[in-house]
């Protein structure tokens, strides 16, 4: 019985570890979308251009800005080591976003003709939705890895164990 008491409550702290860091990552998450969308709304409206070409753009301008928060923010004490493999795989797995992101816009305006402006902002949220799953699945799980915990070598662990068995207890008097 104890164990599954120790077990569930075990669930529950990684639970709501998990849930801080989930609230954490929209947090970040949501300010990449505000710079997503100012930028597509600028590239569309302002420059005039396409949605597809506006869509990359801003997703580009939104990773950098995520990343600064991922990396300084939600992941700093997460196992920095390796800068370069990280970063490298922070735009891996973001291109990857980026392509299911502009992939729902693409179904969107071009099979099913939905190109009005509000349209397409519906669409780009459905794939920003669809996009932002896989990137906070991937990132935690790749890009920023979790530092492991060190594990003491079990002939150690034994040693000491020994040891403390073979010391007389000292009272005080």
């Amino acid at each position: 019985m104890t164990k599954t008491s120790a077990t569930s409550s075990s669930l529950l702290q990684r639970l709501d570890g998990i849930s801080g860091e989930v609230i954490r990552f929209g947090v970040v998450g949501l300010g990449g979308v505000a710079v997503n969308f100012v930028v597509f709304w600028v590239c569309i409206n302002g420059l005039g251009l396409a949605s597809l070409r506006s869509n990359i753009a801003a997703t580009l301008v939104a990773i950098s800005t995520n990343y600064l928060g991922y990396r300084y923010w939600l992941y700093k004490d997460r196992d920095a080591a390796s800068r370069r493999r990280e970063i490298t795989l922070f735009l891996v797995f973001s291109g990857a976003g980026m392509l299911i992101e502009t992939g729902v816009l693409a179904v969107s305006v071009y099979v099913l003709g939905l190109d009005t402006h509000l349209e397409q902002i519906a669409a780009k949220l459905a794939g920003l939705a669809l996009g932002t799953v896989f990137r906070f699945i991937s990132y935690r799980t790749w890009v920023f890895k979790a530092v492991p915990e060190p594990v003491p070598a079990p002939a150690v662990v034994a040693e000491a164990e020994l040891l403390l068995a073979a010391e007389e207890p000292q009272y005080v008097k």
